[in-house]
């Protein structure tokens, strides 16, 4: 069936536009899907060596996910933080019989002389970190061991726990910046006494690596993970759980619609090149050509440009992963020691999706002329058919109906529900549009052709030729759409959040100064700030995350522990209480109104949560608030989320009041203003992912939409001479088809942006409360690019066949 036959290579000679047109749709469309496959493996594959732990074979840690649902339904979410065991379950790890001995590991950070920022760990560690004591000896209790210090000097030191004085007891040559308490002191000191970071096990010699997992395992029962080889990587460093959910989310979710719309469009470039072929199959099918030979020829014509095409896209997705994961890496996204994984799946996928969508998009659209009479193939093919599918429309009308009904139901949510479900509204308007596209067009070329009517004659023509051609004009009209919906919702989602976020930060700020430091402020910072002159109020704050209960899933919110009183929070925050009144107490919390109703909880409840460790938390609800965006999700007491975070301290003091000089010496210092331009810093990874995202799928449309209309300008060489051989000008006829690109692109705008609005209203009502926000600049730059590409691509081939009809003549 598939073998070669002089039909399809003969199709190939003598149309080569129509072929190249194709050609370089399916080179794009594979060129997104192997990105996007390359990203989604690298993800699923993604791993880190061990530094810390490589001399230590069985590392035991907790698990960092968070789970949520039951039976088959059960899933798990991320800890923000670093979920930690319970320190003694060191004693049941050493207790195993291959064990040689077992070693709680934990790292906390450290106020040094002068506030330098110092790590801490215990000094067991060095058995199989592998430090050495260059003098002294090792730590006791109210010692400490420091790089590059003097013997017996003390020195004072300020651990979560509280400032201190310490006796140095031993001195390594490893560079600055760490110090090794004794293993029980570190424990009391981190931050989070009773509770360590994870197990080094040590085995005894000839024990297998195998064998003694299996023991600690057993050993401590499911309370804790235990990780061998490269998986030791992922304990160390936490941020690469993150990394895999980024590369994935990119990889697979945006992957998934990336490669819809790619294959939706090549779909569309596949099925325009083949219908325009509809005379010659009619014809060919009156000399005798059966059914079936049109179907091979096809099939032979997919094979001679298919696989080729999806070979040579794979090199341009290669590249474009590449940038993509050196991007994510430049911008902390992912660990430098994660590597692009680029194997023979994603290109093998790409390739294959490529030529499946060409065969069944060539199959569908050449499958009428196929099997009608001759005769009558001969007759639909010399005008187009204006009846409508009976299989097509109904589907189209369902899509749309779908898409309200789903636009409705997101209207009425709030927070991820809504975003959730808006993101189906896109799809089923696309669909509808592509199902319903030469209606579409008609009805597009009827309305934008009334202003045409009293412009010219070439404006009426053009009018006349969009109502008798809808179906060439939706095969122009909906890459548009696609470019037009998908770059909108994308770039304008991220444009409301931040406009929103803006406001609450500039109505909610009341603070004079804010004070940073690394690695955090003194315990004591916020008590000696009070006392500074003119500073009539002062909070500290720790930031972090915990997890919420949201429609049957754990979202991810913003939190702030407060350090200080009610009345000084209120006098640096305007929080915008709804409901309730704000308390500080220990299982006492504030929530963001939007994320309340999302979790379904009122002042009084008790808010079922997790703390950014992971460990489940009931406070009582005690007020709901409006600026959760623009300051913090939750609300709670230092006390209660201390103890939960690698680092105790608190990020940062809150003032009213005060100068320059008087706070800089807790850390430093920025006004309001600065400090809000510092929080959007912050945020410009998601606004960057937004614009790349955008970018990949717009710009492919874009690609599709110029590629589209060159096509069909080309394959209208015969009309186009048969104006001039009537008595039309050059000049004429070249505005004849200006005037038909620029219907194109407007129909395409306005659809596109209707179904961008659709889409975004429902969604940031639900995530801001408030409509969307469109920079009049930014849709403008998004309208006018594709109205200077769409004239372009319109009229430089027009150019080139009138040349060619004039040196003919």
């Amino acid at each position: 069936m598939f073998a070669p036959n002089g039909l399809a290579r003969a199709a190939l000679r003598f149309r080569p536009a129509a072929f190249a047109g194709t050609f370089v749709a399916l080179v794009m469309a594979a060129m997104v899907v192997s990105a996007c496959g390359i990203l989604l493996e690298t993800g699923i594959r993604a791993s880190v060596p061990p530094a810390r732990y490589a001399a230590a074979p069985v590392v035991a840690a907790a698990d960092q996910r968070a789970p949520y649902g039951h039976g088959d339904d059960a899933d798990s979410e991320p800890v923000p933080d670093r979920a930690r065991l319970d320190a003694d379950m060191v004693r049941r790890a050493a207790s195993v019989p291959g064990a040689r001995t077992a070693v709680a590991d934990l790292t906390f950070p450290v106020r040094g002389p002068h506030g330098t920022a110092l790590t801490a760990h215990g000094f067991g560690s060095t058995v199989f970190t592998g430090e050495r004591l260059t003098a002294g000896r090792a730590p006791g209790p109210g010692e400490v061991v420091l790089p590059r210090a003097r013997v017996g000097d003390r020195v004072t030191l300020t651990t979560p726990a509280g400032t201190g004085t310490y006796r140095v007891s031993g001195t390594t040559d490893t560079p600055a910046g760490t110090a090794w308490f004794t293993d029980s002191v570190a424990v009391r000191v981190s931050g989070h006494p009773d509770r360590i970071d994870a197990i080094a096990v040590l085995p005894r010699p000839g024990v297998p690596t195998a064998a003694l997992k299996s023991q600690v395992e057993h050993a401590l029962r499911g309370h804790a993970k235990v990780h061998t080889g490269r998986d030791r990587g992922a304990v160390e460093d936490p941020t690469l759980a993150e990394a895999k959910e980024t590369l994935i989310g990119i990889g697979g979710s945006f992957g998934g619609v990336a490669t819809m719309v790619a294959v939706f469009t090549a779909a569309g470039t596949v099925a325009l090149a083949v219908g325009q072929r509809a005379r010659e199959f009619a014809l060919l099918r009156a000399i005798g050509t059966t059914p079936r030979q049109i179907r091979r020829t096809i099939a032979t014509e997919t094979l001679l440009v298919a696989p080729l095409a999806g070979a040579l896209g794979c090199l341009p997705g290669t590249a474009l992963a590449h940038w993509w994961f050196g991007q994510l890496k430049h911008k902390g996204a992912v660990p430098e020691a994660v590597h692009l994984s680029v194997s023979w799946i994603p290109l093998v996928s790409a390739a294959g999706a490529v030529l499946l969508t060409a065969l069944v998009s060539g199959y569908t659209a050449a499958h009428r002329t196929s099997r009608i009479k001759p005769g009558q193939a001969l007759g639909e093919a010399s005008v187009e058919r204006l009846r409508i599918g009976w299989i097509r429309t109904p589907l189209g009308i369902a899509a749309a109906a779908g898409g309200f009904v789903c636009a409705g139901l997101a209207a009425s949510l709030t927070g991820e529900d809504a975003a959730n479900t808006a993101l189906g509204i896109v799809f089923l308007f696309m669909l509808a549009v592509a199902l319903l596209g030469p209606l579409v067009a008609r009805a597009c070329a009827g309305l934008f052709g009334l202003p045409l009517r009293g412009a010219g004659a070439p404006a009426v023509l053009a009018a006349a030729n969009s109502r008798s051609n809808a179906r060439r004009l939706a095969s122009a009209i909906t890459p548009i759409v696609l470019a037009m919906a998908f770059s909108s919702v994308l770039v304008f989602l991220h444009t409301s959040e931040e406009r929103v976020t803006a406001d609450q930060q500039h109505a909610g700020i009341l603070a004079d100064h804010v004070v940073t430091a690394d690695p955090g402020l003194p315990p004591d910072a916020v008590r000696q700030a009070a006392r500074t002159p003119e500073v009539t109020a002062a909070v500290g704050l720790l930031k972090s995350s915990v997890l919420v209960p949201a429609s049957g899933a754990l979202e991810s919110a913003t939190a702030q522990g407060v350090t200080g009183t009610v009345r000084d929070l209120t006098a640096v925050q305007n929080l915008d209480v709804k409901h309730g009144r704000l308390a500080l107490g220990r299982g006492e919390i504030a929530v963001d109104a939007s994320l309340a109703q999302s979790a379904h909880v009122h002042v009084g409840d008790r808010l079922h949560l997790r703390l950014p460790d992971g460990t489940k938390a009931s406070p009582v609800v005690t007020a709901t608030y409006g600026r959760g965006m623009g300051l913090a999700q939750v609300t709670l007491s230092h006390a209660d989320l201390a103890t939960h975070v690698s680092s105790a301290f608190d990020m940062e003091l809150w003032t009213r009041g005060g100068t320059h000089a008087g706070l800089k010496a807790f850390g430093t210092v920025l006004d309001r203003g600065d400090y809000t331009a510092a929080q959007s810093v912050d945020r410009e990874l998601n606004a960057w992912a937004n614009a790349v995202m955008a970018g990949v799928l717009g710009g492919f449309a874009a690609v599709a939409a110029v590629n589209t209309l060159v096509m069909t300008v080309l394959d209208r060489r015969r009309e186009l001479g048969t104006l001039r051989l009537i008595g039309s000008t050059r000049r004429q006829v070249l505005r004849m088809i200006r005037w038909e690109a620029l219907l194109v692109a407007l129909a395409g705008i306005v659809l596109g942006t209707g179904i961008a609005l659709a889409t975004l209203v429902p969604m940031t009502k639900g995530l801001t409360g408030q409509g969307p926000y469109i920079p009049p600049l930014v849709y403008g730059a998004f309208a006018g690019t594709i109205v200077v590409l769409g004239v372009l691509a319109a009229t430089l081939p027009a150019r080139a066949a009138l040349r060619g009809e004039t040196l003919q003549e």
